[in-house]
């Protein structure tokens, strides 16, 4: 149900006299989710932004993602609610010893993570969302060596899923999924013997180890609303439970709390709210500013990876 009140009804009417689309990760709070124009993950978001066709993208999300949709949309303007929307992953990589590496290793073929910067980007040779990053891995030809970045436990769960053994993976984690641990899974997991469990493949492979399902935020909305489990344990932020309460309102989903915070909250997405979501739209910014030369050599990986189906 979409929120009522002041705030909102200004966000609807700046929407429409901004000429822009709303675009929100599921891990965003409901009420932003529920004005969205589209709410999807990086993928999904990445390919809406380049299909847009109006004046202003307005991104509630991280940093990065806006990042990527300026870069797609070069001639429009692209807002966000808090310019302080980060992301650890973003944070674990920093460019410069990327492109040393490159310097030392021009035979590699980089392959980034979406949840990287957009220098990053413009460093690698194709980009992977953890939906397709095993598809990406494997249009390499077997014999190239692969650095995969930033995300270690993505990396390592693609390496043994395709077997390449010639991937270096950087050491990199979210520490939402990273901080899951094993044993609060089994914990639930003997609780609730029915239920079946889902995990995101940025978690460590002792969790992984212990899902019936692996695979990215989108899928795991797939996979749970589709199955005919009634009840799932859910190893991913728990934004996602708002998709998940709406398409399938009589199943049971549950979230283990992490190490980190004891919750499974991303605090760099919580900090997008409804007054900042009117506030960029009322100033038009903060707003994503990225040089010509640098869209352009970020471009390449992105429309790379936009192009396998």
């Amino acid at each position: 149900m979409l929120a009522t009140g002041t705030v909102v009804d200004e966000i609807l009417e700046l929407r429409r006299r901004r000429g822009a689309i709303l675009l929100a990760h599921h891990y965003q709070e409901p009420e932003i989710q529920e004005l969205a124009d589209a709410v999807g993950d990086s993928l999904e978001l990445a390919r809406r932004a380049r299909e847009f066709q109006g004046d202003a993208i307005v991104f509630c999300g991280v940093w990065f993602m806006a990042e990527t949709a300026k870069v797609l949309n070069p001639g429009r303007t692209v807002i966000v609610p808090d310019r302080e929307a980060s992301c650890s992953l973003v944070e674990s990589c920093p460019v410069e010893p990327v492109r040393a590496y490159r310097r030392r290793h021009p035979d590699h073929a980089i392959v980034s993570y979406i949840n990287t910067s957009v220098e990053v980007k413009a460093e690698s040779d194709i980009l992977c969302t953890s939906r397709n990053a095993v598809q990406v891995v494997n249009s390499i030809p077997p014999s190239q060596p692969i650095l995969f970045l930033p995300d270690r436990n993505l990396g390592d769960y693609v390496k043994r899923q395709t077997g390449r053994e010639n991937m270096t993976v950087w050491q990199g984690t979210c520490i939402v999924h990273a901080t899951f641990a094993a044993r609060k899974l089994l914990e639930a997991r003997q609780r609730l013997p029915e239920a079946r469990i889902a995990a995101h493949p940025e978690c460590p492979r002792e969790v992984l180890d212990q899902a019936d399902f692996i695979g990215s935020t989108t899928a795991i909305i797939q996979y749970c609303t589709q199955n005919s489990a009634r009840e799932f344990i859910v190893m991913t932020e728990s934004g996602v439970s708002h998709s998940l309460k709406k398409l399938a309102p009589e199943k049971r989903f549950h979230f283990i709390p992490n190490e980190q915070c004891n919750c499974s909250e991303c605090p760099y997405m919580k900090r997008n709210t409804l007054e900042k979501l009117r506030d960029c739209l009322e100033n038009m910014a903060p707003s994503v500013e990225l040089s010509e030369d640098l869209m352009t050599r970020a471009l390449v990986p992105i429309e790379r990876m936009l192009a396998l189906r």
